[in-house]
């Protein structure tokens, strides 16, 4: 269970580089930066399989079909909502959305795990929404009345991010938790690295090359940078992390994890702005470190129990058999 921990937090704190990476390639668009981090990630996966142990060869035509769906619909487009949401709403808003997730990704798998008890569940979740809840309506009350219709717009790509994050979430973690029939780690994010190339060639018409927009060479050099940045850490070894993480842990806890993408995304927002956070922001973030800190101590404590139930019932059934083979070897000394 730790190691799945610690991949999850590794991811998060790779994908939090999204909610910066479109602000810190300007004057390229969200749209060119997406095409080449994925189209780097696709073809990273692809070089992969040339090796057999990166090759899905036992995937049926339904897994591919997934897979390349999580890649191509599921990352492309959250990233394109998310980069856009950025740009009209600020560094703020946008991670603090789709930090909903860790709030509504585990009510949802809860009605299938049952992995706690809802009351053990409900403290960490009420701190994680309370966190959310305090940072966007302080972020909000601070804008002026005329950016608001731009900031709306922005929400409401946060709120799409959001939606295709939890679609994704629940078709993975079906897939990886599936004990009898989970696809290889490093062969699953392969497959999602193709869709993802194929969606980042789609949006192929939508770049700057459609507009012939000249660049200056540290302009080029810093975007080279971040594509590869985000295309090989950001992308295929997230992925990698984050599979292990959905293989390993509960999908209720798992999610509850993200919301530490949120804490890094914020983070590295306000060190590309230069500034500290706002009372409101350091308030609400606290409160988010809080929910997860305590989400991880009651599933931990909740797994600890469990393999300690399964122990002691072991070495009950081992003393019973000892007992009996104790009884039959006296019956048959004595002649019973």
């Amino acid at each position: 269970m730790i190691i799945g921990i610690i991949s999850g937090l590794t991811t998060c704190a790779l994908w939090g580089l999204t909610f910066v990476a479109a602000r810190a390639v300007a004057p390229f668009s969200p749209i060119d930066l997406a095409v080449s981090r994925y189209g780097l990630f696709g073809l990273v996966s692809l070089l992969l399989m040339l090796h057999p142990s990166f090759r899905p060869v036992e995937l049926s035509l339904r897994r591919w079909s997934v897979g390349l769906a999580l890649g191509g619909l599921g990352y492309v487009g959250y990233f394109v909502s998310a980069a856009f949401a950025v740009g009209l709403s600020g560094p703020a808003i946008p991670p603090l959305v789709t930090g909903l997730m860790p709030v509504i990704l585990p009510l949802i798998a809860h009605l299938n795990e049952k992995a706690v008890a809802w009351r053990r569940l409900a403290s960490p979740l009420l701190l994680i929404a309370s966190g959310i809840a305090v940072v966007n309506l302080g972020t909000f009350a601070d804008v002026s009345s005329g950016d608001r219709t731009k900031v709306l717009l922005g929400v409401g790509l946060s709120f799409a991010a959001l939606a295709v994050w939890v679609v994704c979430g629940l078709a993975n973690s079906a897939i990886m938790r599936n004990d009898e029939n989970a696809p290889d780690s490093l062969a699953w994010t392969g497959v999602q690295g193709i869709g993802a190339l194929i969606g980042s060639i789609l949006l192929l018409p939508f770049t700057s090359l459609s507009t012939q927009t000249a660049f200056t060479a540290p302009q080029v050099e810093t975007f080279i940078l971040w594509s590869f940045l985000m295309g090989f850490a950001g992308s295929w070894l997230a992925t990698v992390l984050w599979v292990i993480a959905a293989r390993r842990l509960p999908l209720s806890l798992a999610a509850q994890l993200i919301v530490a993408e949120t804490i890094f995304g914020l983070g590295y927002g306000f060190l590309f702005e230069a500034r500290w956070p706002t009372l409101t922001e350091a308030a609400g973030a606290g409160l988010q470190i809080a929910g997860v800190c305590l989400a991880i101590a009651v599933f931990t404590s909740s797994t600890r129990n469990r393999m300690g139930g399964t122990n002691i019932g072991a070495l009950d059934q081992v003393q019973s058999s000892s007992e009996l083979s104790v009884s039959t070897s006296s019956k048959t000394s004595t002649g019973a």
